[in-house]
């Protein structure tokens, strides 16, 4: 029998990093989770046990936190790219890196009317996301945001879907919309104004969301997605995820009262799940 290894990846991942750039009259956090992965030419720490070109992942979490201390780490894309790059340049026998990165939300906490330079608070669950790929011929940007819980209360229904012996659900024409927004976008290029385009595309993603007349999830997701890529021309493609976080109408007929989409309860299981993906042709 004929046993090949057909692929091979290795590196460190939950590198968690603070930043703290120290300005004249403020102080400014990052924190960001990093993760590391190298292709190349690993076949003989695997089938002799030869680490020779096996550079260790805790050499790869110690050079994120020293690239971190010189980076002024403004976008998780610049840093990611520069750890991708020092990592493919000192090392022949990496073919591919892979940089992922996600980063928490901090913001300054609000004292007598004004941000305080020096205190911060948790600003939601929110994350922001980048990947970079690099290998000596291409480089590629992907950017993102998960866990953005968004809401609306109206303009969202569901009816007239396919119908059989198990079906329970009754058509609506007026729901609250609920979902956890994961997105994440392809850039065609990697030399670019990541915190002006992150900022665009989030805020037309909201918008779309906000403003679109929903017929489904399915139905706004690519009303969100169609209207990115007509805004921003750097995005190639984009992925989204909405979860539909269920609200549920309470009947309160048992107690002689009315409810014109009024009372709801929330549940978080089981949930559907709907996932789409657009792009240029």
């Amino acid at each position: 029998m004929n046993i090949q290894l057909s692929s091979t990846s290795y590196g460190k991942s939950a590198v968690r990093v603070m930043k703290l750039n120290k300005h004249a009259n403020w102080h400014e956090i990052k924190e960001v989770d990093i993760c590391t992965l190298f292709e190349g030419a690993f076949e003989e720490a695997h089938t002799d046990g030869d680490n020779s070109n096996v550079l260790p992942t805790d050499t790869q979490k110690n050079t994120v936190y020293a690239l971190a201390k010189d980076h002024p780490l403004q976008t998780i894309e610049d840093f990611g790219l520069h750890l991708a790059k020092h990592f493919l340049d000192g090392n022949p026998q990496i073919h591919k890196v892979r940089i992922e990165l996600l980063q928490k939300q901090w913001a300054q906490i609000m004292d007598d009317g004004k941000p305080h330079p020096k205190a911060y608070q948790r600003a939601g669950n929110e994350k922001w996301t980048a990947v970079i790929e690099m290998t000596a011929d291409k480089t590629t940007v992907q950017s993102g945001i998960s866990d953005l819980l968004i809401l609306k209360t109206t303009d969202s229904g569901f009816s007239n879907f396919k119908r059989d012996e198990f079906t329970t659900l009754k058509d609506t024409e007026d729901r609250i919309f609920a979902t956890n927004l994961a997105a994440h976008w392809h850039y065609v290029g990697t030399d670019l104004d990541f915190v002006t385009l992150r900022k665009t595309i989030q805020s037309t993603l909201l918008s779309a969301f906000a403003n679109h007349k929903s017929l489904s999830v399915q139905h706004t997701l690519y009303a969100m997605g169609k209207q990115v890529l007509e805004t921003v021309e750097q995005v190639q493609k984009i992925d989204i995820d909405m979860p539909n976080k269920h609200h549920l109408l309470v009947n309160l007929e048992p107690f002689n009262l009315p409810n014109h989409n009024e009372i709801f309860v929330v549940t978080d299981e089981p949930y559907g799940v709907i996932r789409g993906a657009l792009e240029r042709s």
